[in-house]
């Protein structure tokens, strides 16, 4: 009898802490604002530092919601651009080779055009058709995370987000990248999370390959539904 009552209880308990992917991202969207809030924004614009091998460079990001995205960063004098709009985009940078306004290629494309989406793809991902599964908890530098895989629709490549369990805020997410022709697995933590007009934004994000810092971004500000022309974001 106490053994059967044991199992019963232990199955309470353990329906009760039960989660689906679907219920933390909706605890996720909700503790940062709510998509609703999110996807009324019109525009964005940040601006800060990035650290990159020790030096801090200036860096602006510019975003129409949905539909375009720039970021431009000042190193040591050059300017280093990418600029996505509508399904086009371009980037200048002298450091690799593009020193005048050069086409993005199609893994570039699809990567900027998530970044002109303001709310986190997790929010949305049904709307955008990705597909998610929760792979159980796991322990993010002493923090109890839901880890959550999404799969990109439209280039089937995985980001692998951790979810707070104590406060539903992200974490960590983790995505291969190309890095100077290597696939490498690229750790994105994000933290330093202030309110913008009722909807939250990490201003700091470090990213880690194989344990160490390969780039740090500092936003110290952050303007929402300004003016912005949609002409920044044309091929020079």
């Amino acid at each position: 009898m106490k053994k059967i009552l044991f199992a019963v209880l232990s199955f309470v308990i353990l329906s009760a802490n039960a989660q689906t992917a679907d219920e933390v991202i909706q605890k996720y969207t909700k503790a940062m604002g709510g998509l609703s809030a999110f996807n009324a924004v019109k525009t964005m614009r940040m601006s800060g530092t990035v650290t990159i091998q020790g030096m801090d460079l200036p860096i602006t990001v510019q975003i129409i919601n949905g539909k375009a995205v720039r970021t431009d960063v000042d190193a040591m004098g050059q300017s280093v651009i990418k600029s996505y709009k509508d399904g086009k985009g371009w980037k200048v940078d002298p450091f690799s080779g593009a020193a005048t306004a050069t086409d993005m290629t199609n893994e570039e494309l699809i990567d900027s055009k998530g970044q002109t989406m303001i709310a986190n793809q997790l929010m949305d991902y049904k709307a955008r058709g990705h597909k998610v599964e929760l792979q159980g908890q796991a322990d993010v530098e002493g923090i109890k995370c839901y880890k959550i895989k999404l799969t990109n629709k439209d280039d089937g490549k995985v980001t692998t987000y951790f979810i707070s369990a104590a406060d539903n805020t992200l974490i960590k997410s983790i995505i291969t990248r190309d890095i100077q022709g290597q696939e490498m697995e690229v750790e994105n933590f994000a933290s330093n999370i202030k309110e913008f007009g009722g909807i939250k934004f990490p201003m700091t994000r470090t990213q880690k390959i194989q344990g160490q810092v390969f780039q740090e971004i500092k936003m110290t500000s952050l303007e929402l539904n300004i003016t912005i022309d949609e002409k920044v974001f044309d091929k020079q």
